[in-house]
């Protein structure tokens, strides 16, 4: 029933309680119940005496169809979409445990919310209903965690692609997992591994990327952040978007099982926006102060010190301009 009235409602235009409740087959005052739910997921709803109630600027709601037919021939016979969910905790969380009966191929976990999404470290991924794209692809690798090396990386030079089709340039990456616009965070990439490190393995590329942010969520982000509608000004579907995503993602992934990180790091390498720039490298136990020099053939940061350049590898790390 929730379902059928967000599709309604979608339009942003008023509906009366009278006209919901005879396409849900309820009362008006079951329909007035279902409104609560409605404002549970984080909606506005106006409500007028007289003209029933509507959502001030509709609803985006991704249409799982729309999202199959936007893949590209070469991408839409690989994917296994999961039914779009409304609402999950998160979206890697059930791609972990969806690998139980993994069949061959890979698997797309989309929702319009996550009530417990995360970044790295732990840290909460801000998820407003209908509002930005919370996805996880799941990916089979065969030469265990050696062959994950520059990964998130490679996510991050796909996620560029995407963008790029979709007329946003000016995209920088910062390694190891983020994409920013203007030295402001646009998406995130969460990696997750399940099976044998040495053998075969299944990973979780989560991803979240800020489409429509509601302006009233961004007291709940902890750092500089920015969304497709400010870059672009109109922007398409969030299903459009989805759709390029993985068009971009697919056949990136593919490039990467056969070459490595290291054919893929030169475009990295343009778009990194910390390059031969003052950072400081923080670890859990140190805060190391250098100059970022880009990143070597399997994904390591590269950091000039006072004891010249060294490596360092994914983890627990972060990284800021200095």
């Amino acid at each position: 029933m929730l379902s059928v009235l967000l599709a309604l409602l979608a339009d942003g235009k008023f509906h009366s309680g009278q006209d919901l409740g005879n396409a849900l087959g309820v009362s008006r005052s079951a329909v007035w119940k279902q409104m609560q739910l409605v404002q549970a997921l984080g909606l506005e709803v106006y409500s007028v005496k007289g003209r029933g109630y509507r959502v001030p600027g509709g609803i985006d709601l991704l249409d799982a169809e729309k999202l199959v037919a936007g893949f590209d021939p070469g991408v839409a016979g690989k994917i296994e979409l999961q039914p779009v969910e409304y609402s999950m905790p998160s979206t890697n969380a059930a791609a972990l445990a969806g690998f139980a009966d993994l069949s061959a191929g890979c698997r797309l976990y989309v929702a319009e919310q996550q009530t417990a999404g995360r970044g790295r470290r732990g840290r909460q991924w801000v998820s407003p209903f209908a509002a930005n794209l919370y996805f996880s692809l799941t990916w089979q690798f065969t030469n265990g965690v050696a062959a994950l090396e520059g990964l998130s990386l490679v996510v991050g030079v796909a996620l560029l692609r995407g963008l790029r089709q979709l007329g946003v340039n000016d995209v920088s990456v910062k390694w190891p997992n983020d994409l920013l616009w203007r030295n402001r965070k646009l998406a995130g990439v969460l990696l997750e591994m399940a099976g044998d490190a040495s053998g075969d393995c299944n990973v979780v590329i989560g991803v979240g990327l800020n489409v429509n942010m509601p302006r009233q969520e961004m007291n709940d982000v902890d750092q500089p952040w920015v969304d497709l509608t400010e870059i672009m000004g109109k922007v398409p579907s969030r299903t459009e978007v989805l759709s390029a995503m993985i068009n971009a993602l697919v056949p990136t992934l593919e490039e990467f099982v056969k070459e490595g990180f290291s054919g893929l790091r030169d475009e990295w390498q343009a778009a990194n926006g910390f390059q031969d720039q003052p950072v400081v490298l923080q670890t859990a136990q140190h805060s190391i102060q250098g100059v970022c020099r880009g990143v070597n053939e399997t994904g390591a940061l590269l950091l000039e010190t006072g004891s010249g350049t060294e490596a360092f590898h994914g983890g627990e790390v972060s990284l800021r301009a200095s």
